[in-house]
C-alpha cells in the first residue's frame, strides 16, 4: 500500500478514536453513495456529524482542511442526502473536519465544527 494511503488510514482511525472519546458513536466509516465517500459518519444525541478526515505529514503546502475543495463538499451533501432519507433518520446534519498533520514524532489533530460554514 502507498505510504499516502497508510498515512491515510491512520489518519482516519486517529479521528474514530477522537470522536469516540468525545462521546461519538460511529455509525459507518467510508460510507459510499454514487461518487461520494463520506470518511465518518457518527451520532452523538441528535446530531448526525458528517466528518471529513484530511491527514497530511506536513503544513508545507497548507493546511489538511484546505484541501476539500466544492467539488467534494457537494459529492458529501448528496451522500448525506441520500443516508438520512433512507435511514429515515430526524437528527440535525453538521459537517465537519478533522485536520491532523502526523509527522513522525508529533500528531496534531484539530476538529473544526461546521466546517462547510466557512466556503
Amino acid at each position: 500500500m502507498a505510504e499516502h494511503n497508510e498515512l491515510g488510514k491512520k489518519g482516519e482511525q486517529l479521528a474514530i478514536d477522537f470522536l469516540i472519546k468525545n462521546d461519538y458513536i460511529i455509525l459507518e466509516k467510508n460510507y459510499r453513495y454514487l461518487k461520494a465517500e463520506v470518511d465518518i459518519i457518527a451520532l452523538k444525541k441528535d446530531l448526525l456529524a458528517v466528518v471529513e478526515v484530511k491527514t497530511r505529514s506536513t503544513d508545507y503546502f497548507g493546511n489538511p482542511q484546505d484541501f476539500v475543495n466544492p467539488k467534494k463538499i457537494k459529492l458529501l451533501l448528496s451522500a448525506i442526502d441520500y443516508y438520512v432519507n433512507e435511514k429515515d433518520l430526524d437528527v440535525e446534519v453538521r459537517f465537519d473536519i478533522i485536520a491532523i498533520i502526523h509527522q513522525k514524532k508529533e500528531t496534531r489533530l484539530e476538529h473544526l465544527k461546521d466546517a462547510f460554514l466557512h466556503f
